[in-house]
């Protein structure tokens, strides 16, 4: 089983976390690599019938507003901990630190995270993991929540672009195991941003 993480999309998230000003051409890139992939009948997660019929994902419309420049601060006495997934599978976890910043003038917190597996992996040690819901999810967007890949930053800030929040696999098909986003991470405000829901 494919793991619940995206690694196609850490790329993206590299070029993200480390850039501070919005590139509109990065989104562009990132829904073309995400379309690719679910268009290719073997990385794809899609259902056999769903994929004969796949042209593209629901893109919310690329918005400047959902990029955000945001404080983070470490967490460094976290203890790991297991993370409740859609399934009986519970993948180790740390609280890695917390990102704090501002839309429409609210100001926001949410918790990144990072896998106790994926550290392990040389080439995913700096990988962070920002699950969340907000006021879309089961509207517009899918009712598990979303996920945006990052890379752990030099400094104490950590640009997040909300433009790049994907579905977990579960929202696609049922076989797979994705973590559910802790109830701490659910924004009280509608991201229009990123993938909607899959319409089959």
């Amino acid at each position: 089983m494919k793991s619940f993480l995206n690694l196609l999309f850490l790329l993206a998230a590299v070029v993200s976390s480390a850039q501070k000003s919005f590139v509109k051409d990065s989104v562009i890139a990132f829904q073309k690599e995400i379309n690719t992939e679910y268009a290719d009948s073997v990385k794809s997660p899609l259902l056999k019938k769903d994929w004969k019929e796949f042209k593209s994902l629901d893109f919310y419309p690329i918005s400047e507003k959902f990029f955000v420049n945001a404080k983070f601060v470490r967490t460094p006495d976290e203890k790991p901990f297991e993370m409740p997934t859609t399934t009986s599978r519970k993948p180790i976890y740390i609280k890695y630190g917390e990102v704090h910043f501002s839309i429409d003038g609210k100001h926001f917190k949410l918790n990144i995270y990072q896998s106790q597996d994926l550290k392990k992996i040389d080439k995913y040690k700096d990988a962070l993991f920002l699950p969340f819901t907000d006021l879309t999810s089961g509207v517009e967007s899918y009712g598990g929540g979303r996920y945006v890949d990052l890379k752990i930053p030099e400094g104490d800030t950590i640009a997040i672009d909300f433009n790049t929040a994907y579905n977990p696999y579960c929202a696609y098909n049922h076989k797979y195991s994705c973590p559910i986003p802790p109830q701490e991470n659910d924004l009280k405000i509608e991201i229009k941003a990123g993938v909607k829901k899959f319409k089959k």
